[in-house]
């Protein structure tokens, strides 16, 4: 996975107040933190951050006066109403460690055309090195017929990565398309069909 270098600026206020007048700025509020070492408070500029967010554990270069770090993010605060990034929490990682990380998981192709497929995660926890974390895992379903269950542990995980999840979690499995119910009023015309082919009959 390559890195997103942002510029990260250390930040002496806090409180609400602080915070608000950072954001009008267009910039994010954010705290580093790992490693045993004390937790840092940073600024970033808020568009390059929704950008990098966009990537799912995006590796994040954070440089400026006094700040060469990789990072993580682990928690992030959006606005519920317009989206945009309220507050970053970012861990601090090192070339070559192990993470612990969730990358979705797609499927590819179409099951037999008798089943429905029904999927019950769309991602899973991996660990991996920190500067290699993958992109996310695919499932090949074509074909697969109605009753078929695809776990954790039945995955094909990319290289380098291994599963940290329980290897008996159902990902997905194939189920019985639901029967078409009747069109309305179908009933009914029906019935008053087979009344009439009677009252003909008499």
């Amino acid at each position: 996975m390559s890195e997103v270098r942002i510029a990260a600026e250390r930040r002496t206020a806090f409180g609400k107040g602080a915070a608000r007048k950072i954001r009008r700025a267009d910039k994010v509020p954010a705290v580093l933190y790992g490693h045993g070492t004390d937790t840092q408070h940073l600024t970033l500029p808020g568009h390059e951050v929704l950008l990098a967010l966009r990537t799912p554990n995006v590796l994040i270069r954070l440089e400026g006066e006094g700040v060469n770090d990789l990072a993580l993010p682990k928690g992030v605060q959006r606005d519920p109403i317009k989206g945009f990034v309220e507050h970053v929490d970012l861990l601090l990682v090192r070339s070559g460690e192990k993470v612990t990380v969730e990358i979705p998981v797609t499927t590819v192709g179409d099951v037999h055309p008798d089943g429905l497929l029904d999927q019950q995660l769309v991602s899973i926890a991996v660990e991996a090195e920190a500067t290699h974390i993958p992109t996310g895992v695919e499932v090949d379903v074509e074909g697969l017929e109605v009753g078929r269950v695809i776990t954790a542990g039945d995955l094909s995980l990319p290289q380098g990565s291994t599963l940290a999840a329980d290897a008996d979690a159902v990902i997905l499995h194939v189920i019985n398309k639901p029967t078409e119910a009747p069109a309305e009023g179908a009933e009914g015309e029906a019935a008053e069909a087979a009344e009439g082919a009677e009252a003909s009959a008499e």
